[in-house]
């Protein structure tokens, strides 16, 4: 999929104009690496964590190979000698408490539960990192995106989140409200999960979902993904593409979500288009 050009503006923001915060900048979670990429000004971010370089996880890949990676221990993270430390709420608390006695600035995030979360944290990773203006634009550009995705939308076929342990996720969590956005109507919240929880596969078997949108398994097998393996899951998912989506721009709260919005809305109409709906 094309890169949204919103992500390639704040890259060139962050390769231009000088900045007044910190010089030294560590982070040690996915989500606050993804953000500092794309904000952070030229030798300003010194390492990320190792989990940036996962391709499961990360939607930076390529791009976290251009930094020193850190796995979160007190020790290696002093040693680098920050001025700044970003963290997420539930990295280690003992690395963080750790680095704090010993005088070192942290600054924590906390996960993003909504789209409108997503633009708190860009603004919120401006600011820690002095690059407020680079976090306008990306700002704006994200705002621009979503709204054109948003536009002229029609039918809303209902849509099941559904990945490992029956899990499922309701309007009132980051997943959901990527739905949403994609025009598609989460049967989760008719159902009564407000948030997240699990649902039972005769459950979503009775729902009769118009589209399954599950999670692509991990390379070994585990009893909790067993689940996906199951003939009727199978076959709400045949029904579209919309099983086979990249987990990695789902998990944090940054502008990669545009991209699985954007894949979404693809699917929502080439399914409306096969019905013949309006």
């Amino acid at each position: 999929m094309r890169r949204l050009s919103g992500i390639v503006l704040a890259l060139l923001w962050a390769t231009t104009g000088a900045f007044a915060g910190p010089s030294r900048v560590v982070s040690m979670n996915l989500c606050t690496d993804q953000l500092a990429m794309l904000l952070a000004a030229p030798g300003q971010l010194i390492s990320v964590s190792y989990i940036a370089r996962d391709t499961r996880a990360s939607a930076m890949v390529d791009e976290a190979m251009a930094y020193p990676i850190n796995h979160g221990r007190a020790e290696e993270i002093y040693l680098l000698k920050p001025d700044l430390v970003i963290a997420g709420a539930f990295s280690t608390r003992a690395t963080t408490e750790m680095l704090r006695r010993l005088g070192v600035p942290v600054v924590v995030f906390q996960p993003a539960d909504s789209l409108t979360d997503v633009r708190d944290r860009i603004l919120q990773m401006g600011k820690a990192l002095g690059r407020e203006r680079a976090a306008r634009a990306l700002l704006a550009e994200y705002d621009g995106q979503l709204a054109q995705l948003q536009v002229a939308m029609g039918a809303r076929p209902r849509a099941a989140l559904y990945s490992a342990n029956n899990y499922t996720t309701g309007p009132k969590s980051l997943a959901g409200q990527i739905l949403e956005a994609a025009g598609l109507t989460n049967i989760a919240a008719e159902l009564g999960y407000a948030r997240s929880g699990k649902m039972p596969l005769e459950v979503l078997a009775l729902a009769e979902p118009d589209l399954l949108v599950g999670t692509v398994p991990y390379p070994r097998a585990s009893r909790s993904e067993d689940n996906l393996a199951h003939p009727v899951v199978k076959q709400l998912a045949s029904r579209s593409g919309a099983g086979q989506m990249r987990d990695a721009d789902w998990v944090c709260g940054t502008p990669h979500v545009l991209r699985t919005v954007q894949s979404l809305e693809e699917e929502r109409r080439r399914f409306v288009e096969k019905e013949g709906q309006p």
